[in-house]
């Protein structure tokens, strides 16, 4: 599972590979619940789960609950692109409970340890691909 940290005050975002180890802190949260960051190498950190996806790449939604994949009516909203006003259209989508079916976990940063997340995680996921077109 990949963890991805966004930190809203400097607009990067670090990527951390989640042990199967610590997997078990993040199987049963919800989107909204706060985490430890010192579990996956951000001593100090309190994180906030704000979305993910799912080994098919479907995203999850805060309004679908459970663990489940679910085909959804969505108007607007996460895993919906708006065709035109008052559009509506059945998409499939991943509930708000993280289970072992999902792959990417996105967290967001609610209150700053003592180190920069820089200094934690070295290269920010955006920097990787600059590097490789060089």
């Amino acid at each position: 599972m990949k963890l991805v940290i966004s930190d809203s005050k400097t607009g990067k975002s670090y990527g951390v590979e989640v042990p199967k180890d610590k997997d078990a802190v993040l199987i049963g949260k919800k989107i909204g619940e706060k985490l430890e960051g010192g579990a996956f190498g951000a001593e100090g950190y309190e994180l906030v789960i704000t979305g993910g996806s799912d080994m098919a790449g479907f995203p999850m939604r805060r309004d679908v609950s459970g663990a489940r994949r679910a085909g959804v009516i969505l108007s607007s909203g996460t895993g919906y692109r708006t065709t035109g006003k008052g559009m509506r259209a059945k998409r499939f989508v991943r509930g708000n409970l993280i289970s072992d079916q999902i792959m990417q976990v996105n967290a967001k940063v609610e209150t700053a340890g003592p180190k920069a997340l820089e200094e934690l995680f070295p290269k920010a996921a955006g920097e990787k691909k600059e590097e490789k077109k060089k």
